[in-house]
């Protein structure tokens, strides 16, 4: 489903200039507007996503600013550019102060899918803090590329205005580099119930699903849990078993070794010469031959 960002607001005293320009991309919406302000412009604002207010460009009379309050506290943009963070619900009150036009852009953000395309859970306390009115030339040289993106009427790939946005996120938020998130390993017992099953039952093919539910994980959890705790892939550790079953048989029998391997569930005799050399470092019948 599309993102659609939701805003409630009561404003007076702007009309738009032209028509406002919308850009989706995967989990950001950006529109770019041309506003003309009447004296004593402006409104309140609250919306259910967390969104960048951005001042390109604003004109007026003597010391004009446009001045944004919550609750308690007021910034003001006394110059011509601006960079406003504005959390998910944080009621807003824009005030214009001589301001006879402004050119802004709003980008506006979905933190489910955000968070999924950047692999990390975004620290909510993060997300709740506002930072208004501040401004740094670097992020305003994206956002101007952003908004010509926007205007542009033969835009670009969707890659180039989807990059630019989710970077400018990226910077406003401090976000860093993912940490490779630590696998956790079994609980003993988890593990030993695995390991009993596997060894007996490994004559036969396990399926990973077997495993998980004797354990009460998911498929994908107990495999990388297993990983985790014994150095190898499930798999891997139940052909360790057949290999020890196929040992144990030829120390206590004297029998073909296409019996060995038929016996101990590989399917046919080079498979089992081969994974036995891979696991002991030398063929069976060499090995064989060593214990008598």
């Amino acid at each position: 489903m599309t993102f659609q960002p939701r805003m409630n607001n009561r404003i007076s005293g702007f009309s738009v200039v032209g028509s406002w320009k919308r850009r989706s991309w995967n989990g950001v919406v950006a529109d770019l507007w041309d506003v003309e302000c009447a004296p004593a412009a402006g409104g309140f604002y609250v919306a259910d996503h967390p969104r960048l207010f951005i001042v390109l460009d604003a004109k007026g009379a003597g010391q004009h600013n446009i001045r944004l309050r919550q609750t308690g506290e007021t910034s003001v943009c006394g110059g011509r550019q601006a960079i406003s963070y504005i959390p998910a619900g944080m009621e807003l009150w824009a005030d214009m102060v001589d301001v006879s036009f402004v050119r802004h852009l709003d980008l506006h953000f979905n933190v489910e899918t955000l968070s999924k395309r950047l692999m990390e859970d975004l620290d909510p306390r993060k997300l709740s803090m506002p930072q208004l009115m501040f401004s740094e030339p670097r992020l305003m040289a994206l956002a101007e590329l952003i908004a010509a993106e926007c205007a542009n009427p033969q835009p670009l790939h969707d890659l180039y205005g989807d990059g630019l946005s989710v970077a400018l996120f990226i910077d406003v938020m401090r976000l860093g580099a993912v940490k490779a998130r630590r696998r956790s390993a079994l609980a003993s017992w988890q593990l030993r119930r695995a390991t009993d099953y596997i060894t007996e039952n490994c004559l036969r093919s396990i399926r990973l699903q077997e495993l998980s539910v004797l354990t009460g994980l998911s498929q994908s959890h107990f495999s990388h849990a297993f990983k985790a705790s014994t150095g190898v892939p499930p798999h891997q550790w139940q052909m360790k078993a057949r290999i020890e079953r196929a040992r144990q048989m030829m120390l206590e029998n004297e029998m073909p070794m296409s019996v060995v391997a038929v016996e101990t569930g590989f399917a046919d005799q080079a498979h089992f010469t081969r994974v036995f050399r891979k696991m002991v470092g030398v063929t069976p019948a060499n090995w064989a031959k060593s214990q008598r």
